[in-house]
């Protein structure tokens, strides 16, 4: 085990990327992992293992990490192989390695967008390694509202069809830059697809609860959790068309969350209750298809 990180045990959003990217390790090296990220825990290195044992309950969170690691891949492959989709932007990528990790079409244009410190850090971990598509890199911070249009509208006449994945960066925007970027993502005609986690303001509530003072010292504090829940992203030009509920997926994979075997105990006791409790609780992620 690492000692404890000094300092606050969160700097700053990159340090995020290590924190997640030290979950994706700890599932890579099991014996029975339900995916494979053989450059997980050298990108987390020895910070990212610091923040999880800094974090109180910090280890036993990594179920849901896995499990929304595994949605995004299985919807992702899903989704190349029926629809005519050419090109993947990957918006806050962090350290991200599906574009070398996952069997991917050749001719697959992967475009990851992040902060110049974070992509900077991974191509030098990642050294000589070869991605399975044609990867390109943007340095941008996504806040940069004309940047972020000037990007898009390059990108959109080059594609068929453009799979859009902001995994892990919505919660880190309020209701009104999420709609921005929903708009903006929307006035591309070949955006097609939008993959995204989302949480409920339950679970945000007690995400900031636990983690909330080192979240809010690293200047990342979460903060969108819609009531409306993916319904929020309608009037924007967006429908939900999956939705994939952590807690069941989680039981699916066989990375059950702590406690889950008190939810069977209610779901057998007090099934109407439970089944209301947990549409309080309700978190996941979403694909989300253009109107």
């Amino acid at each position: 085990m690492a000692n404890a990180a000094k300092g606050p045990a969160i700097r700053n959003i990159s340090d995020t990327a290590r924190w997640v990217a030290f979950y994706r390790a700890i599932e890579t090296e099991r014996s029975d992992a339900i995916f494979q990220d053989p450059y997980a825990r050298k990108l987390a290195g020895e910070r990212g293992e610091q923040i999880v044992h800094a974090l109180k309950r910090g280890r036993g969170q990594s179920w849901v990490m896995v499990v929304r690691t595994k949605l995004i891949d299985d919807i992702l492959l899903q989704i190349l192989k029926s629809e005519a989709v050419d090109v993947v932007l990957n918006l806050a990528a962090g350290l991200d390695m599906r574009p070398f990790r996952l069997t991917l079409p050749l001719g697959l244009r992967w475009i990851e967008v992040d902060l110049p410190e974070i992509i900077n850090y991974k191509a030098e971990m990642v050294g000589n390694e070869k991605p399975r598509c044609l990867l390109e890199t943007v340095k941008m911070d996504l806040a940069d509202v004309a940047a972020r249009r000037e990007l898009f509208a390059r990108i959109n006449p080059s594609a068929r069809g453009i799979f859009v994945i902001t995994e892990g960066l919505l919660g880190y925007l309020t209701e009104q830059q999420v709609a921005a970027l929903a708009e903006d993502l929307h006035q591309a005609d070949r955006f097609q697809y939008w993959v995204t986690d989302l949480a409920s303001p339950k679970v945000v509530q007690m995400t900031q609860k636990h983690w909330g003072k080192q979240l809010n010292e690293a200047r990342a504090p979460l903060q969108f959790a819609p009531a409306s829940a993916e319904d929020f992203f309608a009037p924007y030009g967006w429908k939900s068309a999956e939705f994939h509920d952590f807690y069941n997926a989680s039981v699916k994979f066989k990375r059950p969350m702590p406690g889950a075997w008190m939810i069977r105990v209610w779901r057998a006791l007090m099934p109407r209750r439970t089944e209301k409790m947990m549409k309080q609780w309700r978190s996941g992620v979403v694909l989300l298809k253009r109107i």
